[in-house]
């Protein structure tokens, strides 16, 4: 199975995207919509302490009856952040986001956080696997 690490290196590589606890919600908001992505990191320096999503921000802040720009982040964010590591596979990811109920993974390696894992990324190699998978096999039924 495919290992976090490889599929990690094979993603476009645009960084570690992140702001701090401090910044109002309306900084995360465009930064996701600048990068076109769900989620943003909640960093202390290098240490991670949150992910905020557009989830997050749906159910905690619209509908709390929050102002983005006057929010901070720390107030809408999941605190408690499951991760994974290089090592673990894609099945590890797909049982956390399964389980967890969860759509998002940073990926941190010796407490250091090197990336992150969308359960878009997932499903997308999961797709890519089987199809190389079925063109392997139908090459070997037809012999080429």
């Amino acid at each position: 199975m495919l290992s976090v690490s490889r599929l990690l290196s094979n993603k476009k590589n645009e960084g570690v995207w992140s702001v701090s606890p401090n910044h109002m919600v309306i900084d995360a908001l465009n930064l996701m919509s600048e990068k076109g992505i769900g989620a943003v990191m909640v960093m202390e320096g290098d240490r991670l302490v949150g992910i905020f999503s557009e989830r997050d921000y749906a159910r905690k802040g619209i509908i709390a009856g929050r102002k983005a720009k006057s929010t901070p982040v720390t107030e809408v964010m999941t605190p408690n952040v499951f991760t994974v590591s290089p090592s673990m596979d894609i099945e590890d990811c797909m049982t956390l986001f399964s389980e967890k109920r969860i759509r998002h993974l940073p990926v941190v390696d010796n407490q250091r956080v090197i990336g992150m894992l969308s359960i878009g990324d997932i499903v997308t190699a999961i797709i890519q696997a089987q199809d190389q998978q079925i063109k392997y096999l139908e090459a070997y039924i037809t012999g080429q």
